[in-house]
């Protein structure tokens, strides 16, 4: 079996990270988000990880959006990363909090300014007539935001999610897979790790 070493559960995730960034050939940062709404009803999706340090795990989306306002109502979530070439996968549990103006303004304006025009053009999780009427609401931003800088929409920013359980998935033959949790439920804690039975 796997002998965990690591006790910064924030080392082992950057470790296996940068593994998957040098084998996945797509999105290596691909992580499953799931939130719930008030009364408790789930719901699931592959949104990309932008950041992540000792204070938790970073993503950004429309606030309008599906996510956006179940995060509203329910501010805690689940992610899920899974590398089937590596054959392993990471579990995260914790609560989540909207990033600061500055780093949301600093992220938005790394992107792509296609993908600028596209957070104004896009009413995320809402019905669309067709094709046709994103691509002519791009065209409609395009033109407005011809020159200069595209200003971070309002209804667009991110959120970092602050682990209180993060799980250590790797697998192992005859399904004796190896599994390590670090559980706490405050920051200033310090990590409790335990194996679990695969």
């Amino acid at each position: 079996m796997t002998d965990f070493k690591e006790t910064d559960p924030y080392a082992l995730f950057a470790s296996w990270m940068a593994e998957a960034e040098a084998s996945e050939p797509n999105d290596p940062n691909g992580m499953a988000l799931a939130t719930s709404d008030a009364q408790g009803r789930p719901s699931v999706r592959m949104v990309l990880l932008k950041g992540y340090d000792e204070t938790g795990f970073v993503f950004y989306t429309n606030l309008e959006s599906k996510k956006g306002t179940q995060l509203a109502e329910n501010p805690n979530a689940a992610l899920l990363f899974h590398w089937k070439g590596l054959r392993r996968q990471i579990r995260v549990e914790g609560s989540v909090t909207p990033v600061s103006e500055a780093e949301a303004d600093a992220y938005f304006h790394s992107r792509p300014r296609q993908s600028q025009i596209g957070a104004w053009a896009s009413d995320q999780s809402r019905p669309c007539e067709g094709r046709f009427e994103l691509e002519k609401r791009v065209a409609t931003y395009a033109a407005k935001f011809n020159i200069g800088t595209v200003p971070r929409p309002p209804h667009w920013s991110g959120f970092r999610i602050a682990p209180r359980y993060i799980e250590f998935w790797k697998d192992g033959k005859f399904r004796l897979h190896d599994r390590q949790i670090f559980r706490r439920e405050d920051e200033a804690e310090p990590w409790t790790i335990e194996r679990l039975f695969p």
